[in-house]
This record gives structure tokens, sequence and C-alpha cells, in this order.
């Protein structure tokens, strides 16, 4: 598990790199020179914003993004079928099953549960472990504790409007343990803190009983935790590498 985290911090790196190029890029000329941008300042027009629907529902087209909201986006309390939803699309979208595929591999490559032994059977006992860890955090973590405690399961992106790279990876790791109510005030984040120690109780039903300590307990609640603080992370720069790799809208053009 600790070298599954591992993976995804290496992943990250990179895309925060690019988001910092991004950011000197934008220093070095000041205000954007997106031909779009120029084309918005002669018809008087409001430049486009990467708020709302306009955020990309698939990161590289396999990481699930269905909750990110776009910098000084603005919307009504998340409904409690909005909370299910989101839940389910995290769950069962087709970019989750390659998420969990990749995992199972990973997982089977470093022997991570021995019972499960190797060869075709093997990955198959990883597979379906792994895609039940994750639907089962999902919905504890943005339904079920969610609904209890009336938070809004959404990511609000910091942007990159007048912050540095620095303060918008802080801002993003804070929503491990900070996230807003439906009535918009910040609160303690309930669903991710117990909804994924939930999860990682519920998993010792499940996993073979040599794999059901105290301590693996632990590992899987942190590695939980950590995955997801990884994922407000991307959310939060993703942006600004879709912009530089894929030419995706420009954060930089922001009310």
């Amino acid at each position: 598990m600790r070298r599954s985290l591992c993976f995804f911090v290496v992943l990250f790196n990179s895309v925060f790199l690019l988001s910092s190029l991004h950011a000197q890029q934008t220093a070095s000329v000041g205000l954007p020179d997106a031909p779009a941008a120029q084309a918005a300042a002669s018809s008087g027009a409001a430049p486009q914003t990467a708020g709302g629907n306009q955020q990309d529902k698939r990161i590289l087209g396999i990481f699930p993004n269905f909750r990110d909201v776009g910098t000084d986006t603005h919307l009504p309390p998340q409904s409690v079928k909005e909370k299910f939803v989101t839940a389910s699309q995290d769950s069962f979208d087709y970019s989750s099953f390659v998420l969990q595929a990749l995992l199972a591999g990973e997982q089977q490559a470093t022997n991570a549960t021995p019972e499960f032994h190797q060869g075709g059977a093997g990955y198959g006992r990883y597979f379906w472990h792994s895609l039940v860890d994750q639907t089962s955090e999902n919905y504890f973590v943005e339904f079920i504790v969610p609904t209890i405690t009336r938070e809004d399961t959404r990511y609000y992106a910091l942007g990159k409007r007048r912050q540095r790279a620095w303060k918008r990876a802080g801002y993003a790791m804070s929503r491990t343990v900070i996230t807003r109510s439906d009535s918009g005030r910040e609160v303690f984040n309930a669903g991710e803190i117990v909804g994924a120690g939930i999860d990682a109780g519920v998993s010792n039903l499940y996993y073979p009983a040599p794999e059901r300590t105290v301590g693996n307990t632990l590992d899987k609640y942190a590695t939980n935790a950590g995955i997801d603080a990884f994922f407000f992370l991307v959310r939060e720069f993703w942006p600004d590498a879709n912009h530089i790799l894929f030419r995706g809208p420009d954060p930089r053009l922001v009310p």
C-alpha cells in the first residue's frame, strides 16, 4: 500500500513541476497572451473561465474528476442525490476500473497480499479487492458520512490567480481535514477522516484472516487518506498541466 502511495506522489511531482513552469511563464509575460483572451478583450466579451462544467471529468482519461469545481465558481448547496451520484460516478465510471486495474497490477508485482498468490487468478483477487476497497471508501467518504454531517463533497480549487504554487499546494493538502458545509462554511472534514477510517475497518470483512491486524488496518487508513490528499493536489494543479500538455483552457483567464 505504501508503494501505491509512492506511485501517486511521483505522478503529482510531474504535475506540480509543469504547474510551476506555467507560473514562471505567467510571471514573465504578465498578462494572458492566449488568442482567446485577445479576442475577448477586443470584443468586450468576458474571458472563458475554468469554472463549473468546463472542468475535465477525467484527468488523463484515467482519474475520475467529477467533484472538481473551477476557481470562483458559486454553486447551490449539494443535495443528497448529488452526493450519491458523484460517489457512484467515482466508483463505476470506466476510468475508475482502469485505475483499479493499474493498482492491482502494482500490488501483485510487490506481493502486497501473499495469500492472493500470483498468476491470473491472483491478479483477479487483487483486482476485485482493490475495486471493492475503492467503491466502499467512495460511498463512506463522499456520500454516507457527508450526508449525515451535511458536508459539501466538491473540491473548490484555490486557482492560480494571485496565488503561489506552494500556497495552492498547502490549500489542497488542507482539504483532507477541512471542507465546506452545505451552508458554505469551512468545517472539519468528517467525511474524509471518519469515512476513510470506517472503510479501513470494513475491509477486514473480506481480506484473509492474516491481514486483519491493527497495523494493516491503520496502514490502509493512512494510505486511503494519503491517496485522497494526492488527488486534491492533482485537482488543484491539473488545469495548469492540462494547458501546457494538451492546450486546454488557460487557468490564467479568470475574472
